[in-house]
């Protein structure tokens, strides 16, 4: 099937979905004050929403949705979400991104409605670094939560850090993640700190370039390793004696965007080309009944024409986006 194309030749097999902008983590990088309810707030995408885009994707020639946040697992009807993507023709991959609160009570829901992959965001493994970072006491908790899958035989686990400097970059820090790989078959990916609109000064104390986590892996042997057509940005490190991998997601880095891949949907249900784009569109109007999902299609299809060839971030361009949490990461 014939995949999403803009006009620089990139394909779209993969569209990331927020399903929430609420979020009950503090991190520094996103919501350092916490979720606040804007005054004007529509209301989320509802599951039949969710469910219209999921098929017009799927005849658009998507494969791949992850659902995003906020923290998608506040949402009552999760598991339904999850359900509904899975029984649509062509979409091969249902994945979530969690911050990992809540993973040890829904585990095994989440293995049970099939969904191929989890992301869980532990930006250090070091309880007070943790809590320093994240706002939250909850490392334990979220292990908890990742050793639950593991017993389950549950394959594809992600971990993403956010590297920030001075506070999870130093050797320590890349030794502790190195021995949790040695024994863990899990893929740890260190993200470089993003520029938001509202986040320059956190953004100067702490930003730090994700080479100095690629000099450390190439100076223990680490290979690097290509990527399949529906995976996300990270460049991949393998190594013989390790049962996990590691990546690095360097959005600051040359041709970032050539090997662009996905598209979002705002928790509103705007398509935004760009995590840093400067427009969105609203899909909502269209979301309202099955008549509707040809227009839907090709309302989609047309805002392809105005993806850009970057984002533009390394000249302090940071679009539309406040904060990850309104957006999805």
């Amino acid at each position: 099937m014939a995949h999403l194309k803009d006009n620089f030749g990139r394909s779209f097999p993969y569209f990331r979905i927020s399903i929430t902008d609420v979020c009950n983590f503090k991190c520094g990088y996103c919501l350092p004050n916490g979720y606040q309810k804007p005054n004007n707030k529509k209301e989320f995408l509802s599951l039949d929403e969710i469910k219209r885009i999921g098929k017009a994707l799927s005849e658009l020639g998507v494969c791949k949705i992850r659902l995003t946040g906020g923290e998608p697992t506040v949402r009552k009807d999760f598991i339904e979400i999850i359900e509904n993507l899975k029984s649509l023709p062509g979409i091969n991959k249902v994945v979530f991104t969690t911050n990992g609160y809540n993973l040890k009570y829904i585990a095994k829901s989440v293995v049970n409605a099939k969904v191929n992959g989890i992301n869980i965001s532990i930006d250090s493994l070091d309880r007070e670094k943790f809590k320093f970072i994240t706002g939250m006491d909850k490392l334990e908790d979220i292990l908890i939560g990742l050793n639950e899958l593991q017993d389950l035989n549950f394959k594809n686990i992600k971990v993403n850090a956010v590297l920030l400097k001075g506070v999870n970059d130093s050797e320590q820090d890349f030794d502790r993640w190195m021995q949790f790989v040695k024994s863990n078959q899990i893929d740890f990916r260190y993200i470089e700190l993003m520029q938001t609109g509202d986040n320059l000064d956190y953004f100067k104390k702490y930003h730090v370039s994700a080479n100095v986590f690629r000099d450390y892996l190439l100076k223990k042997e680490w290979i690097h390793q290509t990527g399949g057509f529906d995976a996300g940005p990270s460049k991949n490190y393998i190594h013989k004696d390790f049962k996990g991998r590691f990546g690095i997601i360097a959005p600051y880095s040359k041709d970032f965007c050539k090997s662009c891949n996905r598209l979002r949907i705002t928790a509103q249900g705007d398509l935004r080309l760009c995590l840093f784009g400067d427009t969105g569109i609203s899909l909502r109007a269209l979301l309202q009944n099955d008549e509707q999902i040809p227009q839907l299609k090709d309302l989609i299809n047309a805002q392809l024409n105005f993806k850009k060839e970057s984002h533009y971030l390394e000249l302090g361009n940071t679009g539309i986006t406040p904060n990850l949490a309104s957006i999805g990461g």
